[in-house]
């Protein structure tokens, strides 16, 4: 998948965000860097959204059924 990502240069390195996905953000010491860490933090939301997912539709006693579509 592709996620489009912000890089924002400030005085301590740079900041990486992904606007489609509220609150993922690292840093870095260089560019590379942040954007290394933001294919990881990127990884490790959707990880744990589509784990919150399931725990609420558990807990809610629905069928979560996982899919993948082409767009």
């Amino acid at each position: 998948m592709q996620y489009p990502i912000v890089v924002i240069e400030n005085e301590e390195g740079f900041a990486a965000g992904c606007p489609a996905l509220p609150g993922c953000w690292t840093q870095g010491a260089t560019h590379q860097e942040a954007v290394d860490n933001i294919r990881e933090a990127i990884s490790l939301w959707l990880e744990v959204e589509e784990e919150d997912l399931l725990n609420e539709c558990q807990s809610a006693g629905v069928t979560y059924l996982r899919e993948t579509v082409t767009v």
